[in-house]
């Protein structure tokens, strides 16, 4: 078989690069494996990839699974070789299905072989990091990081796992025309927080909780007689069994509820999931740093729990939760800090005399924040008649003051440019900030568009949402009256590059405290500017910009391969600067930042920056050109 071997390989790269003598050899160590049609190779997310493969008859295709769909199909046959690319990535999970198409002879070249022969011929190794970097992209976040993280016996695993793993399944119900003591009865004898109510036909319709019997039956003296279904939380909230458990901790936390009904695709309720289910399988619990935030009882108590946060964004990355859903995490965080200390702030000078938001820009306004950050807020009032105007904005100045300086104590520092709440700018009634709004879309100075960038990308961290709703909207008439905006926007948008030179080489500061480093947000920043763009072009409300990049797509202004290479070069980068920005504070001891060297990382990590900052030089030239009409 060697001779063989021999001769396929030879015209066949890279085998084609490695010396005769090194080529005759590896041809002798090769096994030839039989594999039947729809044998399934690897399993995303599960399979070791412990061999290199190469087709030398039959075919295959590879594909992501994602919410019980089969996409970005791929299909190989003779002379494709897969494998490579993880077991450069050290100790790798499969990160997609891999499942032979027909009767198919593979020729198998064991880990430590492959390994060898990379250590050895760079030529060899270069071809699977450079020929492999698009694809790269899509890698899982737990491989990517299983070098510079804890070794995996210490990866906490809780996130990974199916919200059915942990939910109580012993289900305690009644029928809508139970009395609420006999309800409140049962759920005492079954010493459970809830109890599902049921109809006769079998569909569940509702669940009455611990807190339902404190609030609305206990507490308003509520006739204990009346049957539980007016006191019963309806429709039912359900989600769905294989949700991993960190999703459904996210949907809890942001809709600050402590039960969840746990159903199968056919809608078939299996079990409740509660907090207490969630917290005591997993000791470090998101939930748990809110609720205690929620307990704080001053400013400094709060304080105190931001400072956890680092070791919370640790442990997350090191269990492999995607990017976009640890910045949704610190951003979740954020905003409970901020409704606590706002709590203070009204408890100290009173309740506000008229309707009020307290606007949040920037990446918190994105909810993509991030452990190094400082403070972009505003105040928005309804508009009040002229003779209360002095007294309603003193009261809006001195609560911007109290809280922006707590926010300051609490880690989120004060902005630069001085764009916080407690500045009388940026406290104003509906009517100004519309003037704002219209003025920074009929002016095409510097400065407006350096506003228009900052303040676009808002929303309510609380208090009255229709004030958030009205000022959107008068946004996108203005810029609907104005298309010519968005030449000057995109314009504005073209810099910074990412830090490539001519040779592909990565550009660095010469000298200061950050020399030999690029600043890895400034080429976000890009793709957030992109993002940008498009989505206020086409009326997309959402600020996030992967929830913007998925509108884009549904819309089809975007196709599948440009939606997916910036979501994907969007995900790798968030993941890099939080590892960076964790990396600084716990292994440096200092502060989180932004600065990358280059020549800290591996050579593959090296390749997939390359890769994702190409792309990001073409998706800037796509945008000049559609804005402006030439390419830059």
């Amino acid at each position: 078989m060697s001779d063989k071997a021999f001769q396929f390989l030879s015209q066949l790269p890279p085998f084609s690069f490695l010396p005769e003598e090194e080529l005759k050899k590896t041809a002798a160590e090769l096994l030839l494996m039989h594999y039947p049609k729809d044998t399934v190779l690897f399993v995303q997310g599960i399979s070791r990839v412990e061999n290199l493969y190469i087709i030398q008859k039959g075919a295959a295709e590879r594909y992501y699974r994602e919410n019980d769909k089969e996409i970005l199909r791929e299909f190989l046959g003779e002379g494709d070789i897969f494998g490579g690319v993880s077991m450069l990535l050290h100790d790798a999970i499969a990160p997609r299905m891999l499942r032979v198409i027909e009767d198919s002879d593979m020729y198998v070249l064991p880990k430590q072989r492959f390994s060898d022969i990379c250590a050895r011929h760079e030529a060899f190794s270069d071809y699977f990091t450079d020929m492999f970097g698009k694809r790269m992209l899509d890698k899982s976040y737990a491989a990517i990081i299983a070098e510079t993280m804890q070794p995996k016996d210490e990866i906490p695993q809780l996130f990974y796992q199916p919200v059915e793993n942990i939910c109580t399944r012993d289900l305690v119900f009644c029928e809508p025309g139970m009395p609420i003591q006999e309800a409140a009865l049962m759920m005492s004898r079954h010493r459970c927080s809830s109890i599902l109510v049921r109809e006769a036909e079998g569909e569940f319709v509702g669940i009455v909780t611990d807190s339902d019997l404190r609030r609305k039956v206990i507490g308003k003296g509520y006739d204990i007689k009346k049957p539980v279904s007016e006191i019963m939380s309806s429709p039912l909230s359900t989600v769905s069994a294989r949700v991993p458990v960190f999703e459904v901790l996210m949907v809890m936390m942001q809709k600050n509820m402590k039960h969840l009904a746990v159903a199968y695709a056919d809608k078939k309720v299996v079990g409740v999931v509660t907090i207490s289910d969630l917290v005591s399988a997993q000791g470090r619990s998101p939930f748990l740093l809110i609720r205690e935030i929620d307990k704080a009882g001053t400013v400094k108590e709060v304080a105190d729990k931001q400072t956890q946060m680092t070791h919370l964004i640790q442990s997350l990355i090191e269990s492999g939760v995607k990017a976009k859903n640890v910045a949704r995490l610190i951003s979740t965080i954020s905003d409970a800090i901020l409704q606590k200390l706002i709590g203070f702030a009204v408890r100290e000078l009173g309740p506000p005399p008229t309707k009020f938001v307290f606007l949040i820009m920037g990446s918190e306004g994105r909810r993509e924040q991030t452990l190094k950050t400082d403070q972009d807020n505003a105040i928005i009032y309804e508009d009040i008649p002229h003779e209360f105007a002095d007294s309603v904005n003193g009261y809006f100045l001195k609560f911007g003051e109290k809280v922006c300086t707590w926010l300051d104590q609490a880690g989120y520092t004060f902005c630069n440019g001085d764009v916080m709440a407690k500045n009388p700018k940026w406290c104003q009634p509906l009517s100004v900030w519309k003037t704002y709004f219209s003025t920074w879309v009929d002016t095409v100075e510097p400065e407006a568009l350096l506003q228009s960038n900052i303040f676009f990308d808002f929303r309510g961290g609380y208090g009255d949402m229709e004030l958030v709703d009205q000022l959107r909207s008068h946004l996108f008439a203005s810029l609907a009256a104005r298309p010519n905006f968005f030449r000057y926007l995109a314009e504005n948008s073209l810099y910074p590059k990412p830090p490539l030179g001519f040779f592909r080489n990565f550009l660095v500061e010469s000298r200061g405290e950050h020399r030999d480093t690029f600043d890895i947000k400034s080429s976000m920043l890009i793709i957030v500017n992109f993002t940008r763009i498009y989505a206020l072009q086409n009326g997309i409300e959402e600020t996030n910009t992967q929830e913007r990049l998925s509108q884009l797509f549904l819309r089809k202004v975007l196709s599948w391969e440009d939606y997916n290479e910036l979501e994907q070069s969007y995900n790798y980068l968030m993941q890099m600067r939080l590892l960076r920005q964790v990396s600084a504070v716990i292994r440096e001891n200092g502060k989180p930042d932004n600065h990358i060297n280059p020549k800290m990382l591996s050579h593959i990590e090296q390749t997939m920056l390359r890769e994702i900052f190409k792309r990001i030089e073409k998706f800037q030239e796509k945008m000049s050109f559609h804005f402006i009409g030439v390419a830059r």
